[in-house]
């Protein structure tokens, strides 16, 4: 059990500090009052947790710490649900209702195309 932390720690320090580098990089390039680099990153994590249960699927011998590493530790750090629903509800709160639905809309739809597009990608190969 004690590796199984290691792992997952391990993998949400680096989701962690690779969602803090996309946000910063998207915030420096786009200054639009839309939380796009949320969305970015939480997009992508949908498609590299895609990417991952493919492999895993094709590749049973892979380790469960690094499978652990990398979904629950990397993606779950990577990604950003309570910084999503914080963004909703400030936008609620200042009148934005529009632009909250339109979020949560390209979140859900973008998400799920992530995923099955990152795990079509792998059993294409």
């Amino acid at each position: 059990m004690f590796y199984n932390v290691l792992f997952v720690a391990l993998g949400g320090a680096l989701g962690s500090v690779a969602r803090f580098l996309i946000s910063k990089a998207t915030q420096s390039v786009c200054t639009l009052s839309f939380p796009i680099a949320t969305l970015i990153v939480n997009v992508l994590g949908c498609f590299i947790i895609g990417l991952l249960y493919a492999i895993f699927e094709r590749n049973a011998a892979i380790d469960s710490n690094i499978r652990l590493m990398l979904t629950v530790g990397f993606c779950g750090g990577f990604t950003t649900f309570s910084t999503f629903i914080n963004e909703n509800f400030n936008l609620i709160g200042n009148g934005n209702f529009v632009v909250s639905a339109i979020y949560i809309g390209l979140s859900v739809v973008l998400g799920f195309i992530g995923v099955w597009l990152g795990a079509w990608v792998i059993r294409a190969l």
